[in-house]
Parts: C-alpha cells; sequence; structure tokens
C-alpha cells in the first residue's frame, strides 16, 4: 500500500511517501481503508523531533482516520465489515491506505453525516466538547477563545454561543477573525495587535490553545473566580501561570487529563451534534496523501484556517 514515512526529523520535507507493507486485522482488530486522514499541530511537532510524546523512526506519522471496515480479526464481529468509521490510533499509522485499528476504539459515522466531517470532528470534536463541559459554562459568560480559527476554536466558539455565552474569539489575522465571526463570535480581536487585550476586556472565561506570552495575556483577563482551561501549546509552550499565581487571583486553572475510555462519549456527542445539524467543523483545506509535506508546511507557517485534512481514496456512500 501507499503511506508516507518519517525516518528522520526535521522539516517538512522529509515526509516522504513511498510503499508500506500491508496492514493485517490481527485478534481485537479491524482493517479500514483509510478515506481520510487528520493533520494536526502536535504531528507536525512530532514530525519536527520535539513533539509531547516520544517516538521511534521510521514510522508512519497520524493518529486519526476515517474509512470504511474491510475486514476484521478474530473475535470481532463481521457485522463490522463496510460499516462507516473514525478512529484513533495511538499516535501513528494515520497517513496510509489502510490501517489496522482496535475494534473498540472505532466509532461508527452516523448516517446522515459526511466522513470528511467526521474526522474533522474526531479529535477537535471530543477536544471541544470535554472543554466546554468542564468549564460549566453558564448563560451570560464572558469567554475568551484563542486560536478561534482552529479547528478546536471553531468548535468552542459554536458549543460556547449554544451554551449562551458571550464569545471573545481571538485569532492572528483578520481573515481568521473574520471566520470566527461568521461563526458566531460576538467580539473578534486580533492577537498580533498590541492593543488586543484591551479590545478582548475582562472574561469569566478562557480557553487557551495558544499558550506561552498570548496564554499569560489571556490570563490577566480573568476576573476573580474565573477559569482558564488551557489545552494546546500553538506558541510553542505552555502559559507560565503557576498554581499559587492563579489562587491568588482567584483564578481555577484546569488542563484536559482524559483517557481514550473517558475521550470516546465526547466524540460520539460531537458526531450526534454534528449530524442534528448544531455543530458544523470547519475544514480549511485538504491534500492528496501524497502532499503530506505540503499539508505540514500550511500548518507550521500559520496559513491555515479549521481543520486540515488528507484525501486518500475516495469517499463511501454515506449509510451503513
Amino acid at each position: 500500500m501507499r503511506a508516507v514515512w518519517l525516518k528522520e526529523f526535521g522539516g517538512p520535507e522529509v515526509l516522504i511517501a513511498g510503499d508500506a507493507p500491508e496492514p493485517v486485522a490481527g485478534p481485537g482488530q479491524v482493517l479500514v481503508e483509510v478515506t481520510f486522514a487528520n493533520v494536526t499541530f502536535v504531528e507536525t511537532q512530532v514530525r519536527a523531533g520535539n513533539g509531547p510524546f516520544a517516538v521511534r523512526l521510521p514510522m508512519i506519522p497520524g493518529n486519526g482516520v476515517g474509512g470504511v471496515v474491510s475486514a476484521v480479526g478474530d473475535g470481532v464481529s463481521a457485522d463490522l465489515i463496510g460499516r462507516r468509521v473514525v478512529s484513533v490510533l495511538g499516535g501513528s499509522g494515520g497517513y496510509a491506505e489502510r490501517a489496522a485499528v482496535r475494534s473498540d476504539a472505532v466509532v461508527e459515522v452516523p448516517p446522515a453525516l459526511a466522513l470528511d466531517t467526521a474526522v474533522a470532528l474526531l479529535a477537535a470534536g471530543r477536544t471541544a466538547m470535554w472543554l466546554v463541559r468542564a468549564a460549566k459554562l453558564g448563560s451570560g459568560d464572558r469567554v475568551l477563545i484563542e486560536a478561534a480559527a482552529g479547528g478546536v476554536g471553531t468548535l468552542l466558539v459554536q458549543l460556547a454561543r449554544a451554551a449562551g455565552a458571550v464569545v471573545v474569539a481571538a485569532a492572528g489575522g483578520t481573515r481568521k477573525v473574520s471566520l470566527a465571526r461568521d461563526l458566531g463570535a460576538d467580539v473578534g480581536v486580533d492577537y498580533r495587535a498590541p492593543d488586543w487585550t484591551a479590545r478582548a476586556g475582562t472574561v469569566d472565561v478562557v480557553f487557551d490553545g495558544v499558550g506561552g506570552a498570548i496564554g499569560r495575556s489571556a490570563f490577566e483577563l480573568l476576573t476573580p473566580g474565573g477559569r482558564m482551561l488551557s489545552y494546546g501549546l500553538a506558541g510553542g509552550t505552555w502559559a507560565d501561570i503557576s498554581d499559587d499565581l492563579a489562587a491568588s487571583r482567584g483564578v481555577t486553572l484546569v488542563r484536559p487529563r482524559i483517557t481514550p475510555e473517558e475521550a470516546r462519549p465526547f466524540t460520539e456527542s460531537a458526531l450526534a451534534e454534528a449530524a442534528a445539524g448544531r455543530l458544523r467543523p470547519v475544514i480549511g483545506q485538504r491534500f492528496p496523501l501524497s502532499r503530506a509535506a505540503d499539508a505540514h508546511a500550511a500548518i507550521q507557517s500559520r496559513a491555515t484556517v479549521g481543520n486540515t485534512l488528507l484525501s486518500v481514496s475516495a469517499p463511501p456512500p454515506a449509510g451503513r
């Protein structure tokens, strides 16, 4: 089969398309014919050699995929064959035409939902759903969403609005701010402007997907009793906020720590919300499998909005 290999750490150019051994569904596994693979910021860090977890080379990158089950291993019901599913892979193997996946890791895609939409919701959807629940948003809460034009951020804008919050969307550049406003944000600010915090104003909740100096500046906007949920470090580092500093301000710090088993219900909820028309992920760019390097380059240059997908094969018809 065709796949994309990472054999040395470096820039996007180290991602090379080539042949790979055909995976086989072992005991407790299913074989998925991959239609779309998700590409995330964390994967660009892994490729560069500074990811949040250690990897062994050579490897096929990619964690989230969607496609159709074509075979099952021992102990798995054959009823799964032909089903449209999405799944995480444990951090590798996604940039490929086929993937062997634990059967308990696959989530069936609702008939009303397009497969690319489901893949876009796989990582970002579960994260956004968890964050909104953990924040305990109330009607009238004023919420600041960093990286509001990203995969998670675009969903947070929609979910926070649905919860009755006043949404302040912070993003880098007028195009990204406009996208967040189109999705329902009440206020949009460009956090590359020196006065962005003054334009944002005080808030009750911060969803910190950037970290670094922007995350720290956002922390300063929180009112006593506020909550700051840090889930990403697009800026390269976590915001430098100690528990003691937060306590002195009366702010609660929350950092997502959920297991795959705990994440599954949030993934299912995100898919159900999208199938019902209440949640829409933004797919900003698509690349063929052979151009995975270009996908990484686009993300790394901050040129992307929403989710980035690799198109691996033609999508199957909706249904099973």
